[in-house]
């Protein structure tokens, strides 16, 4: 059987945005939102096929911007407490609708 190839190239990018002066500033949220519904997962799917043996390469692009928000140690400090208070509310939320089974 002959092999195919596949290049797969992925390029990220946010806006800069840091706001030491605001203990809470809207639109850092897309780097949290990002960080946990995109960049965690891909992780963990590189992770999985390599712990499968699956042979693969990508190609990742990251702008200037985002790796800089990246090192950032307040906005890493301010990722955690979202994921903290992400975890808060799940927890409260099972309890909520403990009751309701069209929830479990």
């Amino acid at each position: 059987m002959e092999l195919g190839y596949l290049a797969l190239v992925l390029h990220a990018h946010l806006p800069y945005v840091h706001h030491p002066e605001f203990p809470d500033f809207l639109e850092e949220d897309w780097l949290y939102e990002a960080i946990t519904e995109t960049y965690i997962p891909l992780l963990r799917v590189f992770e999985n096929l390599t712990n499968q043996g699956v042979k693969f390469r990508i190609t990742i692009s990251l702008s200037p911007p985002l790796l800089s928000m990246f090192k950032d140690s307040l906005l890493q400090q301010r990722y955690l407490g979202k994921i903290e208070k992400l975890i808060d509310l799940a927890e409260r939320e099972v309890e909520r609708t403990r009751w309701l089974p069209q929830f479990h």
